[in-house]
């Protein structure tokens, strides 16, 4: 039987030759994608068409530079799109052919996968909350990877998606993440480990292990201890008879928005590193989940300012209201977690503090009244902004309507 060490060495060659691989399939990288800035694409189409309401453009030749980069940076893994972060067709269907999987939460993402001719072998339900009539759908349409996290879910996935595969999303810290994904979904590892147990007893497939660090997650040293957790429980599941085949990673990955971000092979450097160290000999499949980091840097959305006012004589701090708010289309701006860049037809001149807000009647679409937000001193009503990196959970969060005004549009190019 071979070595430790040398199972170590057969999984580290895979990846170099399966990172030769992937490099060989990545593009030359569009204008400014690594900077999430406007691409010449983008600036094209906004210079040669009008705009009348917030607009949200997506470059798609930066989605596709932005999966293959992924592939490049974890070759041994397999991409399911988050389809959450932007549902848009003509991103599935760009990354469809590329070999993508799909990560859903709802029958109407799944649906829209079929509808493009996306295979249901392709398909993960990754919700860990569904309904019984929603799980017989996915079930009946060909999907056979659900996610978990508790025994109710369970049970109804035994009755309905009989023989499934399954696996079970586990609690893990989210430290570093700007938008932090914790409690509301996954268990203990002691309850997954009872909870995947008992699905094998119920005659499903428990493949495996899920977790998520949170989104736009800063911090690639985060993966390695829910790595070493899952690795615990797996050696407890396979004294029970039972193998880990799958290890879902999630997503977190992030895009560029006030600060900049560590480079994608630093992910895929510390997550390889973290699977070698807890898994060698033994590696189990692994999925990733990305969203925000396929589309995010992406998307450009331009708007206009309509309001700016001052609250009080003198005040220097100005209020500038813009026709797209938290109702719109800018969700992630609640707490004031994701930062936007913007930019403004009078950036290099003389700039102040403002508080950034939406144009409904509501006092929460305030976007940004603690964050350190300077905007140029000549802004005035009627002026076209641009907000960076938005091509993620952006149009997806938009309203249907909320005070009158229209989701937010969205144009693929």
């Amino acid at each position: 039987m071979r070595s430790a060490r040398a199972k170590k060495q057969v999984v580290g060659d895979r990846v170099q030759q399966a990172r030769r691989r992937a490099i060989a399939l990545v593009p030359p990288q569009p204008q400014a994608v690594a900077q999430g800035e406007v691409t010449a694409k983008i600036a094209r189409y906004l210079a040669d068409t009008p705009l009348n309401a917030p607009t949200l453009v997506i470059d798609l030749d930066v989605v596709e530079h932005a999966y293959l980069s992924l592939r490049r940076a974890l070759p041994l893994t397999k991409i399911y799109y988050a389809i959450k972060a932007n549902p848009a067709p003509e991103v599935i269907q760009r990354l469809a052919p590329l070999g993508c999987y799909f990560d859903t939460a709802s029958q109407g993402e799944i649906d829209l996968c079929l509808s493009l001719g996306v295979a249901p072998d392709r398909i993960g339900y990754g919700n860990t909350i569904k309904k019984r009539s929603e799980i017989a759908h996915a079930f009946a349409k060909g999907v056979r990877l659900f996610a978990f996290d508790s025994q109710a879910e369970l049970e109804k996935l035994a009755e309905l998606a009989p023989g499934s595969q399954v696996f079970c999303r586990v609690l893990v810290d989210c430290a570093g993440a700007d938008w932090p994904l914790s409690k509301k979904f996954g268990c203990t590892p002691r309850l997954a480990i009872e909870l995947l147990t008992r699905a094998r007893d119920l005659g499903l497939d428990p493949v495996g292990i899920s977790f998520h660090v949170g989104s736009q997650q800063t911090d690639p040293s985060r993966w390695e201890p829910a790595i070493a957790t899952a690795a615990e429980m797996s050696k407890t599941l396979a004294e029970r008879g039972i193998e880990v085949r799958l290890l879902n990673i999630g997503g977190g990955f992030p895009s560029r928005y006030r600060t900049e971000v560590p480079a994608l092979e630093a992910y895929g450097k510390a997550i390889m590193a973290s699977m070698n160290r807890h898994f060698a000999g033994r590696m189990p499949e692994i999925i990733v989940e990305p969203g925000r980091q396929v589309v995010g840097d992406a998307g450009v959305i331009q708007a206009e300012v309509v309001l700016v006012s001052e609250k009080d004589i003198g005040d220097e701090k100005r209020w500038v209201y813009l026709d797209i708010g938290k109702f719109s289309g800018l969700a992630e701006t609640i707490d004031e977690a994701i930062k936007y860049r913007i930019k403004t037809p009078h950036d290099g001149g003389p700039a102040g503090p403002v508080v950034l807000a939406g144009p409904s009647c509501d006092s929460v679409d305030t976007l940004y009244e603690k964050t350190d937000l300077k905007l140029p001193l000549a802004l005035t009503a009627g002026d076209k902004v641009l907000i960076l990196s938005t091509g993620a959970y952006t149009s997806a969060y938009s309203s249907v309507g909320f005070n009158g005004f229209p989701p937010l549009k969205t144009v693929c190019i």
